[in-house]
């Protein structure tokens, strides 16, 4: 299993605001510190924000920050939320399926246990998990100083 760009992203979203935690965060802070593109970006912080891992705050001094603590964002509930709707394999995906051996293969309820059990260890996976005492994240991408106007309390 392979994950995609936006799951990679939306990762490195997460973790840039955890590690920065009481903090309003740019998104081109984040791009500039997990090599992405802005684009990509902006579409994944949106799909973050329907879901209700960050809020976005507009103006001047806008940005963005975790809508939930650290310890409540679930990996696994990310991951599903921009992996979830993609086929594992062409025989998933009914109205693309053309595989002939659909009938008799067996491949695709292992591939269905596996996802699950895929699925089930990044249940057990926190944001907090992923940042907590993490010297060598915080070192990559801690922010300096807050420039003025961008502290904020911290997620509810």
């Amino acid at each position: 299993m392979r994950l995609t760009l936006r799951t990679n992203l939306a990762a490195r979203v997460l973790m840039f605001c955890a590690v920065n935690q009481g903090r309003i965060v740019r998104t081109q802070d984040i791009a500039d510190h997990c090599n992405a593109s802005l684009n990509h970006l902006l579409q994944v912080v949106a799909l973050l924000q329907g879901a209700g891992f960050v809020e976005t705050l507009r103006g001047r001094s806008g940005g963005l920050r975790l809508a939930l603590p650290a310890a409540k964002i679930s990996i696994g509930h990310v991951f599903r939320l921009f992996e979830g709707d993609l086929p594992l394999a062409e025989c998933f995906d009914p109205a693309r399926n053309t595989c002939p051996l659909r009938g008799p293969c067996r491949l695709q309820a292992a591939l269905c246990r596996a996802q699950a059990a895929f699925f089930h260890e990044l249940d057990a996976v926190s944001l907090q998990d992923l940042v907590a005492e993490n010297h060598g994240l915080a070192g990559l991408l801690r922010l300096s100083d807050p420039a003025p106007g961008l502290t904020a309390p911290p997620a509810p």
